[in-house]
């Protein structure tokens, strides 16, 4: 079966255009390789994949945390940025929140943050990750974007009126119950996502990694409070720190994703593991030339 390689990809992925993900890793697909990719993650017409393409580097800036191939023909742009850049203010403005900045302790300006951007916005980028063929990103971006409108949900006053009803049922001590229980399920997919990250790049992995604490953190503060009955604001703080820190590592990714020598000055560095595939070609070639 002979397939025509597409020499030209988009601007991200451009033959002249240097960028951090895109520096390939030479290994072609067999067609067995190819019809068992296709089985596997259900390639539509939008992603038709390259085999004769070079392997792509795990990049954060695509939300890829392994190697990937081009998308032959690609007709939109990369959708990882986007997603990234919902979730790092919306988590951002919570986080500050959390951690108690200039005096605001109500949570409820990230209502409309939350359903518009971090929920909405996150979940199209997901929903976009998909149509190229990047199960990770679709399962994240759109997960995430699911727990920030789920997170506004709870949040809105009036209609869904969730916090009243677990109130009235058992007091505050079963809200706090409640959400540190939510909280607590968001941390266990996050490791999940998190494992995933280990053999990609040291960028992308510290954004699980601090957004794994964070949720540890709240949920923990929400669960174990204080004397009074009350959530325990240390713990609460601290996760908001990790925040602070999911959502610049986030904008960093996203950054990473971005910039490239056609529209920057500099490239951003992403910093390969040593085990990653890309480490392991660096320690083959660095060996080969001693």
């Amino acid at each position: 079966m002979s397939v025509e390689q597409n020499p030209t990809l988009e601007k991200d992925i451009g033959p002249e255009t240097e960028s951090n993900g895109t520096a390939p890793l030479r290994h072609e697909m067999t067609a067995e390789e190819t019809a068992r990719a296709a089985a596997r993650f259900g390639y539509g017409p939008m992603a038709h994949v390259n085999t004769a393409e070079a392997n792509l580097r795990p990049f954060g800036g695509e939300f890829q945390p392994g190697l990937y191939k081009s998308v032959e023909g690609r007709k939109f742009a990369n959708p990882a940025p986007l997603g990234l850049c919902a979730f790092a203010l919306t988590t951002f403005v919570l986080s500050a929140v959390n951690m108690g900045t200039r005096g605001i302790s109500a949570p409820n300006i990230v209502v409309g943050l939350a359903f518009g951007y971090g929920g909405l916005v996150q979940l199209l980028a997901g929903m976009w990750e998909m149509a190229v063929g990047n199960t990770f990103g679709a399962t994240a971006l759109s997960s995430y974007g699911g727990f920030w409108i789920s997170f506004a949900i709870i949040l809105t006053p009036g209609g869904f009126d969730i916090e009243s009803a677990i109130e009235s049922a058992g007091g505050a001590s079963m809200f706090y119950n409640s959400m540190g229980l939510f909280l607590m399920g968001w941390f266990i997919f996050t490791t999940i996502m998190l494992f995933c990250t280990l053999r990609s790049t040291v960028a992308f992995f510290l954004l699980f990694f601090f957004l794994d604490l964070t949720f540890l953190l709240l949920g923990i503060g929400y669960l174990q409070r204080n004397d009074t009955n009350e959530v325990n604001t240390p713990v609460i703080k601290a996760g908001g720190f990790f925040g602070f820190l999911a959502a610049f590592a986030a904008w960093y990714n996203a950054l990473a994703g971005i910039a490239d020598s056609s529209n920057s000055f500099f490239i951003i560095p992403v910093a390969h593991f040593p085990w990653s595939p890309t480490g392991r070609s660096r320690q083959k070639t660095a060996r080969e030339t001693v």
